[in-house]
């Protein structure tokens, strides 16, 4: 009978048998943690350097009851509303840039392209659809030219999904298409991406710099804008659905219907695929860890929902209740990012060109498309968070995207935990950074601080934000 190893395989002649430790500790990930030893591993990598969110969480904390102790306003119901329609542009934004920032680029036009997106849109509207009476024969064949050349850059870039939008928007301001919010919102992101693509292949294909490349679209896209409004003046959006995208709110039943679609989806994916991998033997969070992370996230839920289904307003004549329409925006965003940056091979090939352009080069990956198809991802979202910022405001002027959106677009990402070296970052990092930035804003706000205090202490924030990254991966990188 033929001798067989602990592990039940014959032994290779000449060769001892394998020993039962050697069988036992091959794929260190199949072995399983206690709730004690998985909360020593989170402080281990913490000590380490990995700081994930947890700033931005600590602070975003200290904020909450600096204001509250500070304000009686700042946790009424009608401040809490504000606030997530605020900071929801900024946000939006600060989304698409945690794309570029993972490849440790930077998109320094965000901002004013955004703005251009939004005097698109206002333009097609206030002009009846009318584009090239409302721009001027020369702009209007420029514009179009420009359309027509984004086109072929997302075919000479492969980035297929891209080659689409560009087409969308050409043929809407060829054919003359009345006004209509839908088509306007329509428009406004396809000539974000035709922007991005533009971006996308100055960086990647001709090999500019990105600071570069998006500090000279900067200062181009200010011109585009002054060009379409003109100086000192000012486009209304007197439309109710486009008012409503960042003013309206949900009927108190879709409110709850929403609560149970969200919650109910992050607590059908975080279980299922915890247990997927303890059914497949993978190392794992203990089953008690998971169960109360699912849980405080939708008890936390189910309390925001069920206050802002109260009836917040002022005045007796008329009730203003249900969830803004800007939250199921966000988080429509945030499960579609993150989706793509988790669970696709685009985006894992975006964390291996932002840790090691080199290697990933080496492994086969398309770099150039890459690095090109996050900024059309940047300035797409950026499209978005124009949209809802011009309708918080309910008009488009020259300013548009200038100042302190890119900066505070910036600082959400980064404030959230989004490395400014790349390779390192996720879509809730700029959700949760938004969050600072609106408190910040609001907070100070009511207390009736001077835009100069303002400026100063998210300046600050972001300095410190800053230096916790550098000081985490010096750490990481010594241990």
């Amino acid at each position: 009978m033929t001798e067989t190893s602990p592990a039940g395989a014959p032994p290779t002649p000449g060769l001892p048998p394998p020993r039962a430790e050697a069988v036992t500790d091959f794929g260190i990930d199949t072995t399983a943690r206690s709730t004690p030893e998985a909360l020593r591993d989170y402080l281990a990598r913490v000590r380490g350097g990995e700081l994930g969110s947890l700033p931005a969480l600590f602070g975003l904390i200290v904020l909450l009851v600096l204001f509250s102790v500070a304000s009686d306003s700042f946790l009424t119901l009608g401040n809490i509303a504000n606030l997530l329609a605020q900071g929801a542009g900024v946000t939006i934004i600060a989304m698409g840039l945690v794309f570029v920032l993972l490849l440790g680029e930077i998109d320094l036009s965000a901002g004013t392209a955004s703005g251009v997106t939004a005097a698109v849109l206002a333009l097609h509207l206030v002009s009846g659809g009318n584009l090239l009476g409302g721009m001027g024969i020369g702009v209007f064949l420029a514009f179009c030219v420009l359309l027509l050349a984004a086109a072929a850059l997302a075919v000479q870039l492969k980035i297929w999904a891209a080659v689409i939008p560009p087409v969308i928007a050409l043929l809407i301001v060829l054919i003359g298409f009345g006004p209509n919010p839908w088509v306007e919102m329509l428009l406004a992101i396809c000539v974000g991406t035709s922007i991005g693509l533009l971006t996308g292949f100055a960086v990647s294909r001709i090999g500019i710099p990105s600071f570069v490349v998006t500090l000279a679209l900067f200062l181009a896209w200010q011109g585009v804008i002054l060009q379409l409004i003109g100086s000192g003046g000012t486009l209304a959006l007197q439309n109710d659905t486009l008012f409503a995208v960042a003013n309206g709110n949900l009927p108190v039943l879709a409110s709850w219907v929403l609560f149970l679609i969200a919650a109910g989806g992050y607590a059908a994916v975080v279980l299922g695929r915890h247990f997927a991998r303890l059914r497949n033997g993978l190392v794992t969070q203990p089953t008690p860890l998971v169960l109360t992370k699912v849980a405080v996230v939708v008890v936390l839920a189910a309390i925001g929902t069920f206050l802002l289904t109260l009836n917040r307003s002022q005045s007796s004549l008329i009730v203003i209740s249900g969830v803004p329409y800007v939250v199921p925006i966000i988080l429509a965003l945030l499960a579609v990012g993150t989706y793509v940056l988790d669970r696709t091979a685009y985006g894992r090939h975006i964390y291996a060109v932002g840790g090691n352009i080199e290697a990933a080069r080496r492994a086969g990956i398309n770099v150039p498309r890459i690095r090109a198809s996050v900024f059309v991802v940047s300035a797409s979202l950026a499209a978005i968070g124009a949209i809802v910022y011009s309708s918080k405001v309910g008009s488009v002027d020259p300013n548009a995207g200038n100042g302190t959106v890119l900066l505070y677009a910036v600082g959400a990402a980064v404030i959230g935990g989004t490395s400014l070296f790349g390779g390192k970052g996720r879509m809730s990092n700029a959700v949760i950074g938004g969050t600072v930035i609106a408190l910040v804003q609001n907070g100070l706000g009511l207390l009736r601080q001077p835009a100069s205090v303002v400026l100063v202490v998210t300046g600050v924030v972001l300095l410190l934000a800053a230096a916790v990254d550098a000081l985490s991966r010096r750490r990481a990188a010594a241990r």
